[in-house]
This record gives C-alpha cells, structure tokens and sequence, in this order.
C-alpha cells in the first residue's frame, strides 16, 4: 500500500514535531517546509497528498500561500488543511475564499487531527479514482477512434471534462452535506440536494447521448435498417414532445409550429431524438425571447422537418466542419455538452435513406432541414 505523503508548512519547528508525534506511526510520510517559498519549490519533490499549513507566519502568511498552492493546476485537488488559533468567522472565511478545505484549532488535539487528516485523505483518493476513471475513458476512446472514422474532434479532451463536471459536483456536494449536516437548515439542504439531482441528470442524459451515438456507430447499415419501423410525424406528438422539452429552459412561449403531417421510415423513439436534438441547439444558441420554429412540408415524396432559431448561426467552414464531438466558441458561449447532437440527427436521417442540410447566417439565423423518405405501403407491411 502506498505511503501517503503529509506536507506541513509552519515556521516553527517545534510544531512540526508536535505532529510528527501525533501522526508518526509509519502510515504517513512526513514532510516540513518553514515557508511558503521552500513549500512551494518543494511540491514536485514531496508530491502531498495533503497539506497542513499555520495561517500565522511572518513574510508571506498561509493564507496567500494556500491561494498559490490553489492556483496551480496541479495542485487544486491537493487538500490544504489550515492549522489556526484564528476563531473569527471574517478570518476563517478568507482561508475559504483562498481554496482550504479545512481547519484545525490550535493547540492541536490528536483524534481531531487524525479524523481531520483522515477525512481529507479519502476525498483527495475519492477525487484520484475519478481522475483514474477519466484516465481510462481517455484511452478507450483513443481506442475508438482509431477504429471508427467519425470519431474524431476533440472527444478525447471533451469526453472527460463532460463527465467529471458532474461527478465532481455530486462527489463535492455530498461531502459539503456529510461535513456540515448537523448544522444545515433545511431549506438549505433541500437546495444541495437539488445540485445533485441536477448533476445527476446531466449525467444521465450525457451517458444516454453517448451510448445511444456508439449503438449508431457500430451497426451496420442492414443491421440498423430492421430497426426503423415506420411512424406518423404526428402534429400532436411533436407540439407535446417538444413543448415538454422547451419548458425545461422556460421557452416554451418562443416555439412556432407548423406541421405536415406523413409517414415515415423512422419510429417515433428516431423522430423525437432528432427533434430533441435540434431543439436542444436552438435553445441554447439563441436568445430568449427570439422564435424557434418547427415545422414541416412534403417536398418530392420526401417528409422535410426543420427547426429554425435567430441564435448566433454558424459560418461555411464550421458547418463543414461538423462532425462528433465538434465544439465551437465553447469559452465565449459557455455551452454545455460535446456537440454530438448534430451527428446524431445526420445518423439516424442517413439510416433511413435521407440526409441533412443546414443553412446558417451567423449573428442571424440557422435553419436546419432533415429530408426522410416517405414510407410507402410495403414498408408497412414489411414491419407487420
């Protein structure tokens, strides 16, 4: 088993000893910096799994040494344990604000520190199997890649940032509930459960994306045709379905419709997914208040559906450059998601022998059409 590394940055030697009798029975390795400088210089050697740092030194306090330490990528996961005589909320908020995770009160006490240690430990080990678990993904989507050619983008980068997102912000609120539940009112603890359950979801619907984008992948053609039953693109089906989904994002009042109704070569489970899809986009890149309409037409034995918004558009080059897991002005949109849902509109239409066409003013409008064959009498019969 390994050894788990403490660091403890004090300026005072005697209290380093303090806890090397408190902590030293050979299941930490024990480490001292007298400053924030050495302690810093010092991290790569000593690699921490946690830091015991005084607020109280000369020079540089620990409170500008713990927002170092936190501003270092590298680092930010290490848990840094404030060891203070300070009692006043202001202060104990400031060491907060600057990234510690916890505090012990001076003079120590020995089963504080070890439950204090101790707790920190198994967060940062909770958090190292989740990066572990990221690890993996990474390589086996690299594995996927090499051997389906759609695939491609930026999946690797994006794939487990969309999954630890979440994760983190369940693993992070349960640990914040189990640390100060005794204290909680709550309304408050109605609120955390909330993040959760939101996390959760966004979880939930990213894992159904991704699963159901692989099933497409790795079906052939013949495979997935016998999986395409024939359905009504209904009116009312659609206004519900749609509906639904756009009150999540409180726009439902911006939806326009105008539906022709046909039958198609697609179920209903194809039809709502590319819909959702497309919906999903207009609502986020568009501003609210502005119309998405959705609608559709019969145009040379085809049933041609679209969804338009007056969003931020898109230019020539990203329209071609569309694909799995294409992201675009992720930091200047802050949009969620791995930019999968057009390829899965353009899966499931070439699935049933149609094809996408999307035209894009940027800063203006985007439409997005989906031509699907119109189902004749023997393909309903066929599905009998």
């Amino acid at each position: 088993m390994k050894q788990l590394s403490l660091l403890v940055i004090d300026d005072e030697p005697d209290n380093f000893d303090v806890i090397e009798t408190l902590l030293g029975d050979g299941v930490y390795q024990l480490h001292y910096a007298a400053n924030g400088r050495q302690a810093i210089e010092s991290l790569d050697s000593y690699n921490p799994d946690l830091i015991l740092l005084d607020v109280m030194m000369p020079e540089v306090d620990g409170i500008e040494i713990c927002r170092q330490i936190k501003s270092m990528p590298k680092w930010q996961a290490t848990p840094v344990v404030m060891v203070t005589a300070l009692t006043a909320k202001s202060d104990l908020a400031n060491c907060l604000n600057a990234g510690a995770d916890d505090f012990i009160s001076k003079p120590v006490n020995a089963i504080e520190l070890r439950a204090r240690v101790q707790s920190m430990l198994r967060i940062k080990q909770q958090y190292d199997s989740i990066q572990a678990l990221s690890s993996v993904q990474e390589r086996t989507i690299h594995l996927l890649e090499n051997s389906l050619k759609t695939l491609r983008g930026n999946l690797v980068s994006s794939l487990p940032h969309e999954l630890n997102t979440p994760l983190n912000g369940i693993l992070s609120t349960v640990i914040a509930i189990e640390h100060d539940l005794d204290n909680m009112e709550i309304d408050e603890l109605r609120e955390m459960l909330g993040w959760i359950d939101r996390s959760a979801r966004r979880l939930e619907q990213l894992t159904k994306k991704f699963l159901f984008y692989l099933d497409l992948e790795v079906r052939s053609t013949q495979a997935a045709q016998s999986d395409l039953l024939p359905s009504i693109f209904s009116a009312e089906v659609v206004k519900i379905a749609i509906t639904k989904y756009a009150i999540q994002f409180d726009r439902q009042d911006d939806l326009i419709f105008s539906i022709q109704e046909a039958e198609t070569k697609l179920s209903e489970r194809y039809l709502l997914t590319m819909l959702n899809e497309l919906v999903d986009n207009a609502i986020k890149f568009s501003p609210p208040g502005t119309p998405i309409k959705v609608g559709s037409t019969i145009v040379n034995d085809m049933l041609c559906f679209f969804v338009s918004d007056q969003g931020r558009g898109m230019t020539d080059q990203q329209i071609a450059q569309i694909g799995a897991f294409m992201q675009f002005d992720r930091k200047r949109y802050e949009q969620q998601g791995m930019g999968l849902g057009l390829v899965l509109v353009q899966k499931i239409a070439e699935f049933a022998g149609g094809y996408l066409l999307i035209r894009s003013i940027p800063q203006q409008e985007t439409i997005i059409k989906v031509f699907l064959p119109i189902a004749t009498e023997g393909d309903s019969s066929h599905h009998d």
